[in-house]
């Protein structure tokens, strides 16, 4: 089974990500497909239009957990993957055509990726959008330091430290989103695009701007309780933003506090600690920067230089399912924060992240030609 289905349909290329069962799990071979023919189209003359979806009740979960728990014992087993997946977020962000994600389910992390950047991202009432990863030992990564960081206030850092869940209106009204767009109309406003025979941008919008709706979140969202998030999430450190979101909890209306500061106290200390410095770097680097960045701090995680976190982190989650994880070191004081410097610090010249400066050489940089391939 191709694990991404590639259709030319007139002047429309369609993608659909194909590992159903999987909820189209970010793997090796997919990003090398989808990166193939993002490739091919952006210099395909006939293609205007990209349209992206999921195939079955996810758009993608993202990362492929257990690919990267069964290389655990190999140094580098997933090096070649991390590498092609922040190569191609550079160029999704950067298309040179409309593209359209078409989102009716899951999009986390990784998966989220193929979402956020696009011109247009399209959501439904079934779409759940979520950036976990400090939860489990490893950090928010796929260009989401550039994305996070740019949200209003610190809604970023809101979203990076508690994996906080957003639903399809509420991805919208934080910018994250472009349309709301009911389920039910989905596949009727699919059939208008793709019978499109233009690569105007106008008209692309105005056809997805007759099948959407207004996203006005409720008063429970959390993006109305923006000014508490801004107040606590601003502070320096962890442990001072935990203090004092703390002492938000026993207030009257915060009753929404306790659970979302449970989960940040399960959380691994050195995944939230590198999490929070990462987005805010992120506030001061380009989009090149923030990949190469994440590219520094993914493979040091998976060399388990800080810690090996995150492998016991997708053991309690995916692998054993007991949900309970024995962090290393286990409280936030503990995290050594000059060993969390030295991870963040550049590769020589030749082992970073390769990501093409011109349009010249837009395509350039791959696995294949880098240093990694040869060693």
């Amino acid at each position: 089974m191709e694990v991404v289905v590639g259709e030319e349909v007139g002047n429309v290329r369609l993608i659909t990500l194909n590992r159903p069962r999987q909820l189209n799990v970010i793997s090796s071979q997919l990003v090398s497909s989808l990166a193939n023919y993002l490739e091919q189209w952006e210099n395909d003359h006939n293609a205007n239009l990209i349209l992206i979806k999921g195939a079955g009740r996810a758009f993608s979960a993202g990362g492929d957990l257990k690919m990267f728990y069964d290389g655990r014992n190999s140094k580098d087993a997933c090096l070649q993957v991390v590498y092609r997946m922040y190569w191609l977020c550079y160029h999704i962000h950067t298309y040179k055509k409309p593209q359209i994600a078409l989102v009716n389910g899951i999009a986390m992390g990784g998966g989220a990726s193929l979402m956020v950047p696009l011109k247009f991202s399209v959501v439904t009432e079934k779409t759940v959008f979520a950036t976990p990863e400090a939860s489990i030992g490893f950090h928010t990564d796929c260009g989401f330091s550039y994305i996070l960081s740019r949200l209003p206030g610190h809604l970023g850092e809101y979203f990076a430290l508690t994996g906080a869940r957003l639903n399809g209106k509420e991805l919208v009204a934080a910018g994250l989103a472009t349309h709301f767009v009911p389920s039910d109309k989905l596949p009727e406003l699919e059939q208008r695009l793709v019978s499109l025979n233009t690569a105007e941008e106008s008209v692309v919008k105005s056809v997805i701007e007759e099948f959407s709706m207004d996203a006005d979140v409720d008063e429970g969202s959390i993006l109305s309780k923006k000014a508490l998030i801004d107040e606590c999430f601003s502070k320096e450190s962890v442990e001072e933003i935990i203090e004092s979101f703390s002492g938000e909890a026993s207030k009257e209306a915060n009753e929404w506090i306790s659970p979302v500061l449970k989960g940040l106290k399960r959380s691994s200390p050195t995944g939230l600690k590198i999490t929070l410095k990462s987005i805010r770097e992120g506030r001061k680097q380009t989009l090149a920067e923030c990949l190469k960045k994440e590219f520094r701090l993914t493979i040091n995680i998976l060399r388990t230089i800080p810690s090996a976190d995150v492998y016991e982190g997708i053991r309690a989650l995916t692998i054993d399912k007991d949900n309970e994880p024995k962090w290393n070191p286990s409280t936030l004081g503990e995290v050594d924060n000059e060993k969390l410097d030295l991870i963040f610090q550049q590769f020589e010249d030749n082992l970073e992240l390769n990501i093409p400066e011109t349009v010249d050489n837009r395509w350039e940089g791959k696995f294949e030609n880098s240093i990694y391939a040869s060693l």
